[in-house]
C-alpha cells in the first residue's frame, strides 16, 4: 500500500514539475525547430489540455496567465482528495 502512494505521490510531483517546466520555456522565444522547440512541443502535448481547462475559467490579467498557478492548486487538491479516498 506504501509503495503505491509513493507512486502516486511522485507522478503528481511530476506532473506539477512539468507545469512549472512549460512555464518557465513558455518565456524562450522558438526558434526554427530546435531541440527546446520540441521538447516545449511534447511538454506541451502533456501539460495544455489540462491547463486550458483553468484557461477558460481564468482570462489573462494584463498580458500574465494565471492559469497553471490555479491548476498546480487544484493539482494539489486532486492529491489530497486521492490520498483520502486510498487511506
Amino acid at each position: 500500500m506504501l509503495n503505491v502512494i509513493v507512486l502516486i505521490q511522485r507522478l503528481f510531483n511530476i506532473y506539477e514539475a512539468l507545469i512549472v517546466v512549460w512555464c518557465l520555456m513558455s518565456w524562450i522565444p522558438m526558434r526554427d525547430g530546435g531541440f527546446l522547440d520540441d521538447v516545449r512541443g511534447a511538454i506541451g502535448i502533456l501539460v495544455e489540455p489540462y491547463l486550458n481547462l483553468f484557461r477558460r475559467l481564468i482570462p489573462p490579467f494584463g498580458g500574465i496567465d494565471f492559469s497553471p498557478v490555479v491548476a498546480i492548486l487544484a493539482l494539489g487538491i486532486i492529491e489530497r482528495l486521492v490520498f483520502s479516498l486510498i487511506l
